[in-house]
């Protein structure tokens, strides 16, 4: 009788055996991984809406934030002229005023060109204008100017800089030629305040 119940506890030790290895290998991967795992995907996505919605709230705060902005003008960095032609001559008389700050009377630096460059690479919301420009200034000068330029408000950018030392420089209209200085040239560049496009009503609403 004690054999007897030996066995039977014995064949349901194997039966236990048997079924944990069937459910290691066959049951878990394909039922359980893959509801786990969808149940993760599941709270990854709620939480994921409750960010979005909580973003959407705050839209109108948003906007009006930006209207504001926008309408403060030369605090956004954006030139105040409405197009490219004003724009453009805004920045020679920036570019003048600037060196004749630095350099009263071009007694240490002027300015031998400054041309607008027209057309840009490719459309965007974003126009820039562009006026080439080419210096004859000292060295302490030359710092002094780029300096300002790039301190400046509404936000001004040089690009392109070329500087070549010469072993003399005449300013116009200045004699005699000084020994040493600087033959600088770089494009000077501000960006239009973007034209703001309504948004068409509906869109960007997450719907439960």
């Amino acid at each position: 009788m004690a054999r007897a119940e030996r066995d039977r506890l014995l064949a349901m030790a194997l039966l236990v055996a048997v079924l944990s290895v069937v459910y290691l290998l066959i049951l878990h991967p394909l039922f359980t991984q893959p509801l786990r795992a969808a149940d993760a995907r599941i709270d990854d996505l709620r939480d994921r809406d409750a960010r979005v919605r909580a973003l959407l709230e705050q839209a109108p705060e948003i906007s009006k934030r930006l209207a504001e902005l926008d309408a403060r003008g030369s605090a956004t960095g954006f030139l105040l002229e409405p197009t490219s032609e004003l724009a453009t001559a805004a920045l020679i008389q920036q570019l003048e005023r600037v060196v004749e700050e630095v350099s009263p009377g071009n007694s240490g630096c002027a300015i031998t060109n400054r041309a607008p460059l027209s057309g840009e690479s490719a459309p965007s919301r974003f126009r820039r204008v562009t006026v080439q420009v080419r210096l004859r200034c000292g060295n302490a000068e030359t710092l002094a100017v780029l300096h300002a330029l790039e301190s400046a408000r509404p936000y001004l950018f040089v690009d392109a800089l070329n500087i070549s030392s010469q072993r003399y420089f005449a300013i116009p209209g200045n004699s005699p030629p000084q020994e040493g200085g600087l033959d600088v040239s770089f494009d000077l560049y501000g960006y239009l305040r973007p034209v703001t496009v309504p948004v068409a009503a509906g869109k960007g609403v997450v719907r439960g």
